[in-house]
């Protein structure tokens, strides 16, 4: 992950660099800075991301050069097989940028809708292997 943090570290110095100078030569349009504002923040986002994982796990077996191939092998993470939360955080998406167009009680209701999707996603496994002994 390392690579991958450094990679995306100079995608967001390179958006950074390009909305402050984008933002002092173009007086008159705001949207151009914080369209560059914001792919600064995302870029930098997942630099964050990768760094904080590489800190947290080390090297992978794929940045080393001495690994094995069998060092690769075995679960990489767990993945849900079946789950509704995605389903239902879609409706409320849905639902609440329907309401944006027809009106705030709408859109409160799909918040509302997304915000148990979201928190079902999120909450959904939080006790996988609470139980188990190693």
């Amino acid at each position: 992950m390392k690579v991958e943090a450094i990679l995306f570290g100079g995608v967001a110095v390179f958006f950074g660099a390009t909305a402050v100078l984008y933002g002092v030569w173009s007086h008159a349009d705001p949207a151009g800075t914080a369209a560059l504002v914001v792919a600064f923040g995302m870029a930098a986002l997942v630099s964050f991301f990768c760094a904080v994982q590489y800190v947290r796990h080390g090297p992978r077996p794929q940045d080393r050069t001495d690994a094995e191939v069998a060092a690769g092998a075995g679960p990489l993470e767990f993945f849900p097989p079946h789950s509704p939360w995605p389903i239902v955080t879609a409706l409320g998406f849905a639902v609440a940028a329907t309401g944006v167009v027809f009106g705030l009680w709408l859109f409160l209701i799909g918040f509302g809708v997304l915000a148990r999707g979201v928190a079902g996603l999120v909450f959904q496994y939080v006790n996988r292997g609470a139980g188990q002994e190693d």
